[in-house]
């Protein structure tokens, strides 16, 4: 596998602290060139492959540190004035005003939290997620105080007490070289990213400016360190000191300065990413907004009523304040709250289109910088920075009826289609196939556990998904969003042949309450090519004695097995002892098997993916040591591929608003799930599927749920059920995307354009 190109070559990964931001997208004279669109996702074999080819010391002894020269002067510059505006020896009386964001402080002086977050990102950024991480704040929206449950109990004032003594206490230790004495702070635990970077603001001798946990993780593992990786959950100023110490242990990096060696990390060997989605955004109706944007390099979007998004700790949360300023908004204001979040979220390198309707591209943009709630503008004051490319600027033959609301998750297959459609000539090497995040969530967790069980209401796409992640083991991660004659054929082509018996990469099993022991592992059946007279039982294996088998011969390749509707089987009848072989570090061990007495073993190169559907059994009625051994993935619904309409019938807002009527009357686990409103992988866009999804597949599923009661029914469907007699109501196609639309949801204007 060739070496990860640095940032100098064209970044393939997002790095908040990455000294090219944003001169790391390649310029091709007016265009800019996103190489982390059409690449596969970095792997820790991808960076293991890096430091073999490149180590650290050749990489670091190539390092043009004088580039670096103007950048270390001025955030040398702004360290100083941060540390002048809020010295050490002013923190034992420091008010809680001068600390907290949300808060008016001193007129003309941001609070110290401001500092940390937005005003000193030249010194490392700990830009992203919610203002939790500053332990206290103040929410600008409602006035209140938000500080961790623990500390409630006490009060802002005494949590105040307890926050700035302990701050105090960790800069004295500091001072005095009693680095472990700050892991002993309770309280500062709840901000250890804003706490390890104002100890390396005050002390950049001491620390490094670096402070992302999992960031300290990947750099310290690729110098060699093991501690807190080996020891589990530790604070992140101890992790810093650890990497801070293998830096210096180093030879190459003798008389480097710590933001020097940050830049070097972050450019050279960057952290695997977080995979994200790319997200389409309306520069306002009709982008109106579009020319601001376009000049002003950035994106903007509305809500200006609930206030800054980094005040929101959870989609919940926020959904609250959403319902609260847009309650006639029925069933979509917590898709809208989980869109808003994730635009809070987005990271530089972060791939953003900008459209006007819904069917033009106006352009493709990466994103540069965190998100702010700008108050110097009177409207629309959600904005994030974004260098934008107007070369992808095209207008679509047929309309996209997903992006009628403001955010749209853009799919892989439409994101190939703007690049194809781009102005100047892509002259860049040919894309490889990316796997889904929901796909590599499953491949990370079969890497972690072993085995994994993809649970969730029916109709969400469990065993899609399985034989998603097959694919993806398979090498044809180009299959999983093929069209469905090729994505069959694909497939088909992993399982074993109908006319032998040999065990292939993938096999494929459903359990029922008939399936046993005897059909998994081993155990009599009756032989059928005997030619005695009687019954005549000879002993047999069972598939995953099979199975095990075939991955021993073969110890380089992964053999997968997906069990579909694991749940209707016996578990601990079926697995019997080998319950406990399928734990990751049992595998290898033998046991005798009761009936033939041989020895076998489960290998290490055997991977299993259960399905199973929530509403005939939950989780929680799973044997205890099945749970145990296997992780767990929830398959939800999926709002983003029904986006669309039939109608005047927007089909995510109808899924949203029919499923929140389920969970106040049966619960979560009896949802409606997006195959329903599916054909061929894509969202019903007649009058007629529309009828026929929702008669015969969507009717009759909450009928099975209300067992025939009309109570629970008109409560789920409303008027299309008679009080009475319970007789579901028959709409005309023609009629019943109105109908559907005036029962389950409401157009709001603000969020639909």
């Amino acid at each position: 596998m060739a070496a990860l190109p640095s940032c100098a070559k064209g970044r393939t990964t997002r790095c908040f602290a990455c000294p090219k931001l944003p001169e790391a997208m390649r310029r091709r004279g007016n265009a800019f060139e996103f190489p982390r669109l059409f690449s596969q996702p970095v792997t820790k074999a991808d960076h293991e492959s890096v430091t073999d080819e490149k180590s650290v010391e050749a990489a670091a002894l190539g390092f043009d540190r004088s580039a670096l020269a103007g950048r270390l002067a001025r955030a040398e510059e702004i360290r100083q004035q941060a540390t002048e505006t809020y010295p050490l020896a002013g923190w034992p009386d420091l008010a809680l005003e001068r600390y907290a964001l949300g808060t008016s402080g001193t007129p003309g002086v941001r609070p110290f939290c401001w500092h940390m977050e937005y005003g000193t990102e030249e010194l490392g950024s700990i830009r992203g997620g919610s203002a939790a991480k500053h332990i206290i704040y103040r929410s600008r929206g409602t006035g209140q105080w938000r500080l961790p449950a623990p500390l409630q109990k006490v009060g802002v004032d005494g949590a105040w007490e307890m926050v700035r003594g302990e701050f105090n206490t960790a800069f004295e230790a500091v001072q005095r070289g009693s680095f472990r004495d700050i892991d002993d702070l309770d309280t500062l635990s709840y901000g250890q990213a804003l706490v390890t970077k104002a100890l390396a603001t005050y002390f950049p001798d001491d620390f490094l400016p670096i402070y992302s946990a999992s960031h300290l993780q990947h750099f310290t593992g690729l110098l060699g360190g093991t501690g807190h990786r080996a020891y589990g959950n530790v604070r992140s100023w101890r992790a810093n000191r650890e990497l801070l110490a293998l830096v210096r242990s180093r030879a190459e990096f003798e008389g480097w300065h710590p933001l020097e060696v940050m830049h070097f990390l972050y450019g050279t060997f960057p952290p695997r990413p977080r995979r994200r989605d790319t997200w389409k955004i309306a520069p306002g109706p009709a982008a109106r907004l579009w020319e601001e944007c376009r000049q002003g390099g950035h994106i903007r979007v509305a809500w200006d009523e609930i206030g800054d998004l980094g005040e929101y700790e959870s989609d919940a949360e926020l959904k609250r304040e959403l319902d609260a300023a847009f309650p006639n908004s029925v069933g979509g204001n917590l898709r809208l709250a989980r869109q808003l979040l994730a635009y809070r979220d987005l990271e530089p390198g972060d791939t953003v289109v900008a459209n006007r309707g819904k069917s033009e591209v106006l352009a493709l943009g990466e994103v540069t910088g965190g998100y702010t709630y700008d108050e110097s503008y009177d409207e629309f004051r959600h904005k994030v920075p974004v260098a934008w490319d107007e070369s992808y600027a095209q207008v679509f033959l047929a309309p996209e009826n997903a992006w009628q609301p403001t955010f749209a998750t853009v799919p892989e297959k439409l994101l190939r289609r703007i690049a194809e459609g781009r102005a100047v000539p892509d002259t860049a090497q040919p894309e490889q196939a990316k796997v889904p995040d929901t796909v590599q969530d499953v491949l990370d967790a079969l890497e972690h556990r072993g085995q994994v069980i993809l649970f969730g209401p029916p109709g969400t796409g469990k065993t899609r998904l399985a034989l998603s992640a097959a694919l993806a083991l398979a090498g044809r991660a180009d299959a999983i969003e093929a069209s469905p004659i090729e994505r069959a054929a694909a497939v088909t082509s992993l399982l074993p042949s109908p006319e032998n018996d040999v065990v292939t990469q993938v096999s494929l099993v459903t359990f029922h309450p008939s399936y046993g022991y005897e059909d998994f592992v081993e155990g009599f059946r009756p032989d059928p090519a005997s030619d005695q007279a009687g019954l005549n039982l000879q002993r047999r294996d069972g598939v995953f004695l099979r199975i095990c088998e075939a991955a021993k011969e073969q110890p380089d390749r992964t053999f997968l097995l997906i069990i579909d509707e694991i749940n209707r089987g016996d578990l601990p009848r079926i697995l019997g002892e080998l319950v406990t072989l399928l734990e990751i570090d049992k595998r290898g061990i033998p046991v005798a098997l009761p009936i033939s007495r041989r020895q076998m073993s489960v290998p290490r190169n055997i991977r299993i993916i259960g399905t199973m559907n929530t509403s005939d059994r939950s989780v929680g009625h799973l044997d205890a040591a099945i749970r145990r051994r296997f992780a767990f993935l929830e398959v939800p619904p999926d709002l983003d591929s029904v986006e669309g309409s039939v109608g005047g019938l927007d089909l995510a807002a109808f899924l949203a608003g029919l499923n929140a009527r389920l969970v106040r009357e049966f619960g979560p686990d009896h949802q409606i799930g997006q195959a329903f409103l599916l054909r061929e992988d894509r969202p019903v866009t007649t009058e007629e599927e529309l009828s026929a999804a929702f008669y015969h597949s969507v009717v009759p599923q909450i009928e099975d749920h209300g067992m025939g009661r009309p109570e629970p029914l008109q409560a789920v469907l409303g008027e299309f059920v008679d009080p009475d007699s319970g007789r579901i109501a028959r709409v005309a196609p023609q009629d019943l995307p109105n109908k559907l639309a005036a029962e389950f949801t409401e157009t709001d204007d603000a969020v639909e354009w």
